[in-house]
């Protein structure tokens, strides 16, 4: 299994590791519960050094990340990141990702998910035709996010960088925790607010940031955090996750991204997300909360009160914040509006469910 920089750290902790996207990653330090609680209502800090970032610039760059995502990148100026996906030829999804502009039509960073970097890399390079740089930083670039209503104050001391009043989506770039060339974005998977940080970890820049954050929240109960929390937070948000949610074989428009699926440019697949958009989809992910006993999960049927099946679970938790147990899962389309009732599968017994709007409530 590979390594993060941040591996020892986590063993030393007494986290529970397991193999995550052939990474060895901890799932959880005190208890998943715990953890969830601690972003919603303080800070905590996740290991994502697992992630994939590849650099792309150039004087083709902008045209090849226009013509491989959905989202419209021209937009972005520097200091700005976008959320976007990278859609196949069949019109399902390679991958979602983050794309940071650097420069301004000349260098980007894109910010893929673990599992999918060979894959993402083969696939932009197929597509890179007209001879953009591209460099695979993955294995060399450290990522942390440190999450919670709480987490810019406690990390503003560490930096002259203005992050307490970064906005969403923006970043910037410079000296932290006594280490340069870091950036510092807010984003995050939570919804809890926050920032993420990469930096390159080279000369102890990886022990340098994790000492300084978390002697600098000593006071105020920072806490690691896995990926076991890092999960049930972004189901409470209704965050799609890759491999569970979207995979190849997922539209982006089924998938509730149309917001993403911008058709002010030329992409692949355009053509048939457009009649998608004309003509509708006939299924469609949705949010929807048990309303009896029982936990959905990745595969569960998803039934109509005829119990005839009309769909597959994708995500389902107990979610801490709530105390209910919560889901995601496509629909046919006539059961996807809001407060439809449905039934999940459970061991072979129909479970009541109801069909919500995320992010849960």
């Amino acid at each position: 299994m590979k390594q993060t920089p941040f591996t020892n750290k986590h063993i030393a902790l007494g986290a529970k590791m397991a193999e995550f996207a052939g990474f060895n990653m901890p799932i959880s330090y005190s208890g998943i519960n715990e953890e969830h609680a601690s972003v919603r209502n303080n800070a905590g800090v996740f290991d994502v050094s697992h992630m994939g970032e590849f650099i792309v610039k150039g004087p083709h760059a902008l045209d090849l990340i226009q013509r491989i995502t959905t989202n419209d990148a021209a937009k972005l100026k520097a200091g700005m990141a976008q959320y976007s996906c990278m859609p196949n030829e069949e019109g399902g999804i390679v991958d979602d990702l983050l794309v940071y502009c650097i420069e301004e039509n000349k260098v980007y960073m894109l910010v893929v998910n673990a599992g999918n970097i060979d894959k993402d890399w083969n696939w932009i390079s197929q597509h890179n035709t007209e001879g953009a740089s591209m460099e695979n930083i993955s294995e060399r670039t450290g990522l942390l996010a440190i999450q919670g209503p709480q987490a810019t104050k406690i990390l503003q001391p560490l930096t002259e960088m203005d992050i307490l009043n970064l906005k969403y989506y923006t970043f910037v770039k410079g000296r932290f925790a006594g280490v340069d060339n870091v950036l510092i974005s807010a984003t995050g998977y939570t919804g809890a607010g926050g920032v993420e940080i990469y930096f390159e970890d080279k000369d102890g820049a990886a022990d340098k940031i994790w000492d300084a954050i978390f002697e600098a929240g000593k006071a105020q109960g920072i806490r690691p955090v896995g990926l076991g929390a890092r999960d049930t937070l972004r189901l409470e948000m209704g965050f799609c996750l890759y491999g569970n949610d979207i995979d190849d074989q997922t539209s982006p428009l089924e998938a509730g991204l149309g917001w993403i699926t911008k058709f002010t440019k030329e992409f692949i697949s355009r053509p048939r997300f457009e009649k998608q958009k004309a003509e509708g989809v006939s299924r469609k992910l949705v949010g929807f909360v048990m309303t009896e006993r029982g936990i959905a999960r990745h595969g569960y049927p998803i039934l109509n009160a005829a119990g005839e099946k009309i769909g597959e679970v994708t995500s389902g938790t107990q979610s801490p914040t709530l105390g209910k147990a919560i889901g995601m899962g496509y629909v046919q389309t006539a059961y996807a509006p809001i407060a439809t009732e449905i039934f999940i599968e459970i061991r072979n017994n129909p479970v009541k469910a109801m069909v919500v709007k995320v992010p849960f409530s």
